[in-house]
């Protein structure tokens, strides 16, 4: 019955800092804070993204903050998103928008420009973008 109740059990906010993952190696909270902060500073400063700057609601400290909470958990940090929001279940969550290659390719740029100012080094970067453009991927819904 153990394993059943930490199956259904919601996860910690805790984890083992023993186990070293992406959030350990890129930094930790500063930098994931960091790359939120910079992931929507580009998608509001760059002219081939404001199609996606249009879908988001103001004020986007509140997208910066969610991006942050998600990336924390995503990248084997503390499950922040989880914690405050319940499972991510991020299909479901942007369903109600219309995303098709053009909004994908908008917000991967976004995240793509992020963290080549944010991740130092070129092997977490790529290794990053590559799970993430997956991810990117499966939220099309057009």
């Amino acid at each position: 019955m153990k394993w059943l109740k930490k199956m259904m059990a919601k996860p910690s906010a805790e984890r083992d800092p023993q186990q070293s993952n992406a959030y350990d190696r890129i930094g930790g909270e500063k930098v994931i804070r960091a790359l939120a902060k910079q992931f929507y500073h580009q998608m509001q400063t760059s002219p081939d993204t404001q199609v996606l700057l249009a879908m988001h609601r103001s004020p986007i400290a509140e997208s910066e903050q969610k991006l942050f909470e998600f990336l924390s958990g995503w990248l084997g940090g503390p499950q922040l998103f989880h914690q405050r929001h319940g499972h991510p279940a991020l299909r479901a969550r942007h369903m109600p928008f219309s995303i098709d290659e053009t909004m994908r390719d908008q917000w991967l740029l976004c995240m793509q420009r992020a963290l080549a100012i944010e991740i130092k080094e070129p092997q977490h970067r790529e290794t990053i973008y590559q799970a993430i453009s997956t991810l990117a991927d499966h939220m099309r819904n057009q």
